[in-house]
């Protein structure tokens, strides 16, 4: 699922994002939603969030599981 999409995205929802540091070379970071940081609708790079794992913040690529 399209991770551009605010209401796609729930708390818990494991998700690949791509970090700040790595949007050069598009590697992704997988792990859980644990703050949705974007607050428009939708964004065209994904939607921002933080994620349980080691509190990192990236935009979302692809939701894996609700």
């Amino acid at each position: 699922m399209d991770g551009k999409t605010r209401s796609n995205i729930k708390i818990g929802a494991q998700v690949d994002i791509v970090l700040k540091k790595d949007q050069p070379t598009g590697k992704l970071t997988r792990g859980h939603v644990k703050r949705i940081l974007t607050k428009s609708p939708t964004h065209p790079h994904g939607i921002k969030v933080m994620l349980e794992e080691g509190d990192q913040v990236g935009r979302v690529q692809k939701i894996l599981e609700q």
